[in-house]
């Protein structure tokens, strides 16, 4: 996903169980979408010497959480600051998923950036983070500017959230996996849509794409287009309605929230029925003692 616009970019799919089914596995296909001078970020889970020399070969910098099986030690290394320093990884063992020719092309050491910072909002869960990066160098990428970028990998975390509950695509309802990959992509591309539109109106009216609610985006877009596609009115006034509603869009604010904290429980709870773990058609069967 793009950070500047939340717009997914590219999507990796595959089987719901299995060998190389997981996150990374997924992301590995991904890595061929990504440019030279990319940023990526991602959360700890990610944070591996064979990721980030994957990606660095591409040319693309990381700014990751460190990984919960990694200890940070900030007494060695070159320091570069307070719990800022650059440490070498040395690089593992050959994975069985790594053909041999790719794990030769990458480099034996990787000299990355580790730093560390306090998180002093009430409530967060978290009160210190260390970071790793492969923006190392400290005169062009402060501590407090890394630290910035990384607290803007929540976004990923809303994007996602608006995709799956604005748009429906929490629960995909089609049976055969050609008809669920076109129910996915649909939603997909329904959710690039409303963003492009919002990237537009913001780019009109001099606000940043994040400032603009995507939900709010979404009921104007559904209330204009009955009129525009009922081809009543003319080019002109389509055009005359499209700037109103994109000026109508940008206006659609989300409000400042900075170092809000909410409660993770649920409000609303589920109904105590048993799960469903036997297909509709055999538990019809059951209740008419038919099975």
């Amino acid at each position: 996903m793009s950070l500047a616009t939340g717009c997914v970019l590219e999507l990796a799919e595959g089987p719901y169980r299995g060998k190389e089914t997981g996150e990374t596995a997924l992301l590995r296909e991904l890595l061929s979408s990504l440019s030279a001078g990319d940023v990526a970020l991602f959360d700890r889970h990610y944070c591996s010497f064979l990721m980030l020399a994957l990606l660095l070969s591409r040319g693309v910098d990381v700014c990751t959480r460190l990984h919960q099986c990694r200890r940070a030690d900030f007494r060695r290394g070159k320091r570069l600051g307070h719990d800022d320093h650059l440490i070498v990884w040395t690089k593992p063992e050959c994975p069985e998923w790594m053909d041999e020719a790719t794990y030769q092309s990458l480099p034996d050491q990787l000299t990355l950036r580790e730093l560390r910072y306090e998180v002093h909002t009430p409530g967060f869960r978290v009160s210190r983070i260390t970071i790793v990066t492969t923006l190392v160098d400290a005169a062009l990428h402060t501590a407090e500017e890394i630290a910035e970028l990384y607290g803007k990998r929540w976004h990923v975390e809303l994007d996602i959230r608006a995709l799956k509950q604005t748009l429906g695509a929490e629960h995909l309802r089609c049976k055969s996996p050609e008809m669920v990959r076109r129910e996915l992509w649909t939603k997909i591309l329904a959710y690039n849509l409303i963003r492009t539109t919002v990237a537009a109106a913001a780019t009109l009216h001099s606000v940043e794409p994040r400032q603009i609610s995507f939900t709010g985006a979404c009921q104007y877009v559904l209330s204009s287009w009955s009129l525009l596609s009922s081809g009543r009115v003319s080019a002109a006034e389509a055009l005359a309605h499209c700037r109103l509603l994109l000026q109508q869009i940008a206006h659609c604010e989300v409000g400042h929230r900075n170092g809000r904290c909410e409660p993770r429980v649920l409000k609303r709870r589920r109904h105590h029925y048993p799960l469903m773990q036997k297909p509709r058609a055999v538990l019809k069967a059951l209740l008419l003692g038919k099975a």
